[in-house]
Order: structure tokens, then C-alpha cells, then sequence
């Protein structure tokens, strides 16, 4: 089962989730039995799960988790973060990697044309788990881990002239956008430093050249001296909100 809430939710099943889910985690209480502990928790491969404005996105998280006797089970992990945003798993599944120790997988999956979210609960959001062990042993733990539900990024770019002659100057110009959860569209993400680079031709590493800042509508543009062959890209280190992005390489001539 999913819930997802936001703060417009005035009544129901869903509200009373939206609002107790963020209180009860404030306590930061854990709660459990016995020597059940978890070790690890990981969503997404990397603890970073972006949406973008069409496309369903499934959120995997893995919780592993150690007891003398062995890991029965677990309960359905709930996500909490900004804005009042919650998100619940499916039933997850336990695999044994050790008599003691079992990785426990589940998902869910978030539609952003469906599932009405906020901009507002892109950030850092936490893993609450409930383990339970195969001698009755059990832990419930707040905040078990951590991740990054960003709002996802787009980045073009274009250098010109092409071609162009050696040592005169090439004007590369970008955007850099993000999805804007309650438009379904994507929007200029303002004031971000983004690198401009360069790879010469018949090289397979990029080298940066200057770092520059997106604009009010995150439009991107600056000059540079053109010496060789090869492709020019712009490149963005995320944040915590929106994750990082670079720009296929636009190849220029120099002739």
C-alpha cells in the first residue's frame, strides 16, 4: 500500500497521515526487543531518487539488518520528509546473505501526474523500519536512514560559431531547468554555479575551463577562446533538491 499526502489534504486517512507521520518522528523515539540491529540502509543505489514531471518513478529501498537468531521479516518502510511528504513501501522481501544477517527489499512507486507533489518536499527525506527476528526479537527504528528525493534536471547546451578558426571566440550558451512538481513542466533553476567544459578531440576526459551562474530564468551564457577540436558542455554538481546533470558535449570545428 502507498499514501501520499500534501498539506493542501484537509480530511481523512490521508491527512491524519500527513501530520502524524512528522510529529511522531520529531520524538525521534526507537523502539525495539533483544539484540536485533540495522546496519545499512539504501535507496535507490545511491540514497538519491530524482522524479521528473511524466515518467512513474520506483523508489527501491534496501534495509539489512543483523540478529543471533536470524532476520524473519520485515514490516512496510515509510519515507517522511519536507512538506509534509510520506511515502510507504510494499511488503518487502528478506534475503538471507548469513545465518544472522538479511537484506530487506521493497518499493514504490511515485507518479508524478497522479501522485500530486509538492516542490516543497524535495530535499532529505528518512527511512523509518521495522524489523523483526526469527526468535521474537525486533526493532522499530525513526530515521534508519537517509536520501535525497530530488526534483529532476535537464541541462543543454551550444557553442558557436561552428566552425570556427582558431583563436577567435566561441559564445556557449545553456539552460539549466528543473521539474517543477506542481506544473508538470520544467522550469529555469536561478543563481546555480555551473562549470563550463572542454574535451579535445580524441580525448575522453573533460576538463573545466570557467564556472558560471544560471540566470533568472536559468539561461547560461558565456564566451571563450576556441584552440581546439572538440566538445564544450556545461555541468551541474547538484543539490540536495535536484540532482546532478551535464549536458551532451556540442562538438566545434576549429579550423
Amino acid at each position: 500500500m502507498r499514501i501520499r499526502a500534501t498539506v493542501a489534504v484537509a480530511s481523512g486517512a490521508l491527512a491524519l497521515s500527513a501530520f502524524a507521520v512528522p510529529a511522531a518522528q520529531a520524538t525521534g523515539s526507537d523502539g525495539g526487543s533483544g539484540d536485533t540491529r540495522i546496519t545499512k540502509v539504501v535507496v535507490d543505489g545511491d540514497n538519491k531518487a530524482s522524479v521528473g514531471v511524466s515518467d512513474p518513478k520506483t523508489i527501491k529501498v534496501s534495509v539489512t539488518a543483523t540478529d543471533d537468531s536470524g532476520i524473519a521479516g520485515a514490516e512496510a518502510f515509510s519515507m517522511v520528509g519536507p512538506g509534509y511528504g510520506f511515502l510507504e513501501t510494499g511488503k518487502p522481501v528478506c534475503t538471507a546473505s548469513s545465518a544472522t544477517t538479511s537484506t530487506c527489499t521493497a518499493s514504490v512507486l511515485v507518479d508524478p501526474k497522479t501522485d500530486y507533489l509538492s516542490n516543497a518536499s524535495a530535499g532529505t527525506w528518512y527511512v523509518d523500519a521495522w524489523i523483526d527476528a526469527n526468535d521474537g526479537d525486533y526493532i522499530w527504528k525513526e530515521k534508519a536512514g537517509s536520501f535525497n528525493f530530488q526534483r529532476a534536471s535537464k541541462l543543454t547546451v551550444n557553442a558557436s560559431p561552428e566552425p570556427v578558426t582558431k583563436g577567435r571566440t566561441l559564445t556557449v550558451t545553456g539552460k539549466l531547468s528543473r521539474a517543477n512538481w506542481e506544473t508538470l513542466s520544467y522550469k529555469g533553476y536561478t543563481n546555480q554555479s555551473v562549470k563550463l567544459q572542454f574535451r579535445k578531440a580524441g580525448t575522453s576526459t573533460y576538463s573545466t575551463v570557467k564556472t558560471i551562474t544560471s540566470n533568472s530564468t536559468g539561461d547560461l551564457k558565456t564566451t571563450t577562446t576556441a584552440n581546439y577540436d572538440g566538445y564544450w558542455r556545461f555541468s551541474f554538481a547538484g543539490t540536495t533538491t535536484t540532482p546532478a546533470v551535464s549536458a551532451t558535449g556540442d562538438y566545434v570545428d576549429v579550423r
